[in-house]
């Protein structure tokens, strides 16, 4: 299958578009058929890993060449301990690897698609969603059953309750 990796550390000319395996899902993962990926600050950040990190990601090169965290698939086939997702299901997650043809997810980071948003769309979720509740959550210090009003250029983009149970 094709796949873009990252086999150095560097700028983004270290990316390449390049023929790899096709990844084999564990016993707790969903492999899918990638029909979007989107591009964040988590991809550059793997991409040119500070030093002291690279302890845990390769010290001279990445351990892993795969790149991409935000996908959007069809699932094709499924691990023998996977419960919620049937191989057609439409979902999202998160998951490494993305930009490739295919890639493999853990259940527990993968969600259904809704019926009324796109791959496009629904693979630009992840790590926004993320990084927007850590901010509110973790920054803002909103708790359980506290609202959140969302204001854009002077319209109210959305108003929601949190609950830390969901």
């Amino acid at each position: 299958m094709k796949a873009i990796v990252c086999r150095n550390y560097g700028s983004p000319d270290v990316l390449k578009y390049e023929e790899i395996e096709k990844p084999t899902p564990g016993d707790n993962e969903v492999l899918i058929k990638v029909r979007a990926a989107s591009v964040n600050p988590v991809d550059r950040l793997f991409r040119g890993v500070p030093h002291v990190l690279r302890i845990m990601t390769g010290l001279r090169k990445p351990k892993d060449p795969r790149v991409g965290v935000d996908v959007g698939g069809q699932v094709e086939t499924v691990g023998r301990n996977v419960t919620q997702f049937k191989p057609g299901h439409e979902v999202f997650g998160a998951c490494k690897g993305a930009f490739a043809e295919y890639a493999c997810v853990s259940e527990s980071r993968l969600a259904m698609k809704p019926n009324k948003v796109t791959f496009e769309q629904a693979a630009s979720v992840p790590v926004a969603a993320l990084t927007a509740l850590q901010g509110l959550r973790d920054k803002g210090q909103i708790r359980s059953a506290q609202k959140v009003l969302i204001n854009a250029r002077g319209k109210v983009v959305i108003t929601l309750e949190y609950n830390d149970k969901t």
